[in-house]
């Protein structure tokens, strides 16, 4: 069959969230609740593999000009196929359709999203961000994540 990237479906919810807990549950990002994956639902993408979710990710508006990808996370047995790359890209691609001009990513693998145009930043760029969720965290005064940013107008 194949793999597609698509919308996420109400249908996937739970699939999504086994996959994001299985790698927050390791530490490398944040536990998500079934609430926050229906209420999220319209800023999902997956990657469908042969008829399984094995991929997700999110693009979240937190500003006018300025969105996040959020809950990216491909399965062990699906990684090394640009499945992450391709999600990515399906949210920058979305973006500019929403009016937002700069996509930022807190992640443990900065190189990653560098490859793709990103750029290291200081979290004093994202203001509003700190204030919203990141304060909520558990790892708020010790966090490890690195902000990356693109620009899609210089991009």
């Amino acid at each position: 069959m194949g793999s597609v990237i698509r919308k996420a479906r109400a249908a996937d919810v739970p699939a999504m969230q086994r996959l994001v807990n299985f790698f927050a549950d390791r530490g490398e990002m944040l536990h998500r609740s079934l609430a926050q994956f229906y209420e999220n639902l319209r800023d999902f993408f997956v990657v469908e593999e042969d008829g399984r979710v094995v991929g997700c990710a999110a693009l979240h508006v937190v500003w006018r000009d300025l969105a996040e990808i959020k809950s990216l996370a491909v399965a062990e047995e699906a990684q090394g196929k640009g499945y992450g790359k391709q999600l990515v890209l399906e949210c920058l691609r979305e973006a500019p359709c929403l009016g937002i001009e700069r996509v930022f990513a807190l992640t443990y693998k900065p190189r990653f999203f560098e490859k793709l145009g990103f750029r290291v930043c200081d979290r004093a760029e994202l203001p509003r961000k700190v204030w919203t969720e990141c304060v909520h965290c558990p790892k708020f005064y010790d966090c490890q994540e690195v902000a990356v940013i693109i620009d899609l107008h210089a991009s």
